[in-house]
This record gives structure tokens, sequence and C-alpha cells, in this order.
């Protein structure tokens, strides 16, 4: 049998045959059980608005007994309103993003008006919070918006790290602070 190059069959091999080809390239899911089971995580930033109650609650029950205000778990998790399975659960789950930051290197990326004396600001916020300066980029600015990205050091002085991210968004002439990476 012949087959004509503008055969409907030679056709759909050919579509499968690139398939496979790019599905062969693409990276495979790496949320796996078998990673899950090994203690591979994959970690994400959230706002505080995007993270359901109960993790909150987490929080504060875990805060609430570390600053000894509760004596014990029992007393924490009634105090915030959650069970203690969902304490048990969640506890090694969640936790303030300024925790286990120590010695940690943050890169944002602003988004500001082109004015005198705003990069200033931005700056002063820093070292208000104690935090290291490693790198500063500017961009030109385009319709009087400039991005800024900068990358932070934490230090084992540094204040909230989320305190001072909100303290930039309050700066007047700053759009927004994005978190593009942690190392």
């Amino acid at each position: 049998m012949r087959f004509c190059s503008k055969s409907p069959l030679v056709f759909a091999i050919v579509r499968v045959l690139q398939y496979l080809s790019v599905t062969d390239r693409c990276t495979r899911r790496t949320d796996t059980k078998e990673n899950r089971m090994s203690g591979e995580s994959e970690y994400y930033v959230l706002k505080k608005r995007a993270v359901p109650e109960v993790l909150l609650k987490v929080v504060e029950a875990k805060r609430l007994v570390e600053s000894g205000r509760e004596a014990t778990i029992l007393d924490a998790v009634d105090r915030v309103g959650i069970s203690r399975s969902s304490f048990y659960k969640y506890k090694e789950d969640i936790f303030p993003f300024h925790e286990n930051l120590q010695g940690t290197t943050i890169t944002l990326t602003l988004q500001m008006d082109d004015e005198p004396g705003l990069l200033s600001c931005v700056l002063k916020v820093v070292a208000d919070f104690k935090a290291n300066i490693l790198t500063i980029h500017q961009s030109i600015p385009i319709n009087g918006v400039a991005s800024l990205s900068i990358s932070v050091q934490v230090l084992e002085d540094t204040l909230d790290v989320s305190d001072m991210i909100r303290e930039m968004e309050a700066c007047e002439g700053i759009h927004n602070v994005k978190i593009l990476a942690k190392e």
C-alpha cells in the first residue's frame, strides 16, 4: 500500500510524533508522592489574605506558646479557636515569613514613580530595618515609572521583613513591591 503525503494517516502520524518529541522535552512534575514522602518540598510566598484562616490560627497558637502567654498547646489552640489535630497537622508547614530568614538574600522588585528622593526613601526603609543592601538596579523610567530590583541580605539583627515590605509599599510613589526570590 502506498501512502500519499497528503493522506490523513500521514498527517496523524506526524502530529503524534511531534507531540511525543515535545512532551519528551518537557520537565516532569516534581511534586510526586515519593517526593512528599522523602521530605522534599515546594515553597510558596503568599500574602496573608490568601492564607486559609486555620493556618493563620496555627501561627498565632505557636506564637502564644513560644512567647509564654499560654503555658500549653491545648491552652493556645483553645484561645485561637482551632482543634489540636489542626495544630499538629500544620505546625511544621507554616511559619511567618520573617522566621528562618537570617543569613538569606531576598530579591525584591518595585514599580515606582520617577521622582527625586524616592529611591532614597526605599533605601532608608532597608537601613531602618537593619538589613544589608547587596545590589540595586533601576531601569530607565518609561512613562514616568521605573522598575527597581534590590537584593537585601537578612542579618541577625534585621527586623521583621514583612513589616519592611509593608513600609516600602506605604512610601508615596511606590506602586508595588514583590518578592522575586529568596536564597
